[in-house]
């Protein structure tokens, strides 16, 4: 029997997920993600800074601060975006410098986890998640930079990477629905808006009754089914345009591949005029034309015999 379907969780996310009463769900996916419990002292709203109709259905994000003094980007982006990598930077910066007062000490700079989740093919890799973070090497003596004992009574923290922002990325459509762990259940959910019955996962027993879809108002249930219906039209506008350019491309190189065909039966021609008329106009042996021409000499063999 087919397992019961719940909203997406770009979608929980825009409308159900910054209640406070449904910290704990977001407070499992990021604790199986980092290894760690996360508490949520607050979601800061971001998706009111989205300037197109576009980006609404496009993207999704929400900053979380967390019990450390950390700030948690999570954002989904459903359609592909070359310059992505570039994105993730922009907002790690926006956030840390929207988080810090002039004149402040730089011990306010604030850690950042950037939690990426696209259902597109970003970069080239195998795996579906991806882990990114900061760490110095010597050029010379291949040492890893630490911290020294006074940074880590001031900073708080044992090692230089606990400074920096952490990226994480993950690929859903690289994920073979096969759930080796509990993060592995979240991602399954990700990929296939499903929960199962067996599915151990941290906040994912409290998100089986949240985010079914039968407990969904009926306006509600409109919406997200528009919410939907959009993105369904988004990935077949973006399948139509691979479609096309992969037939453009196939035109081009048969286009190519036929005038390489032409180039080559011209060059064949003009050859073989010339093997003709020093036959005729000499007494050339056909080893001195082969030379002469810088052709094959058996080709020459054959036109003298076909003239004779």
């Amino acid at each position: 029997m087919r397992q019961q379907k719940h909203v997406r969780f770009d979608w929980a996310i825009k409308r159900l997920l910054r209640q406070k009463a449904n910290f704990n769900i977001l407070e499992g996916f990021l604790s199986e993600l980092l290894k760690n419990d996360i508490h949520i002292l607050e979601i800061i709203d971001t998706e009111s800074n989205q300037e197109t109709e576009r980006d609404k259905f496009n993207r999704v994000d929400i900053l979380v601060k967390n019990n450390k003094d950390e700030l948690i980007i999570i954002e989904i982006q459903n359609s592909y975006a070359i310059d992505y990598f570039l994105r993730i930077l922009f907002g790690i910066s926006k956030a840390i410098t929207e988080h810090i007062q002039v004149g402040d000490q730089w011990t306010a700079v604030k850690k950042v986890i950037s939690i990426n989740i696209v259902y597109f093919d970003l970069g080239r890799g195998e795996d579906y998640i991806y882990k990114g973070e900061t760490t110095f090497f010597g050029m010379h003596q291949k040492d890893e930079l630490q911290l020294s004992n006074a940074q880590k009574k001031l900073f708080k923290k044992e090692t230089i990477k606990d400074l920096y922002p952490e990226i994480y990325l993950i690929k859903v459509n690289n994920f073979d629905d096969t759930a080796k762990d509990t993060l592995d259940e979240w991602i399954y959910f990700l990929k296939n808006s499903e929960i199962k019955k067996d599915f151990t996962a941290k906040g994912l027993k409290e998100a089986e009754e949240v985010l079914k879809i039968a407990n969904m108002e009926d306006e509600e249930r409109r919406a997200y089914q528009r919410f939907g219906e959009v993105l369904s039209d988004r990935a077949s506008q973006a399948l139509s345009i691979e479609i096309e350019i992969e037939m453009a491309v196939e035109k081009a190189l048969k286009n190519e591949k036929s005038e390489k065909e032409k180039l080559k039966k011209e060059a064949e021609e003009s050859q073989k005029r010339g093997i003709l008329a020093m036959i005729k106009n000499t007494d050339l042996s056909n080893e001195a034309i082969a030379k002469a021409l810088n052709v094959n000499i058996e080709k020459v063999k054959a036109i003298r015999r076909k003239k004779e």
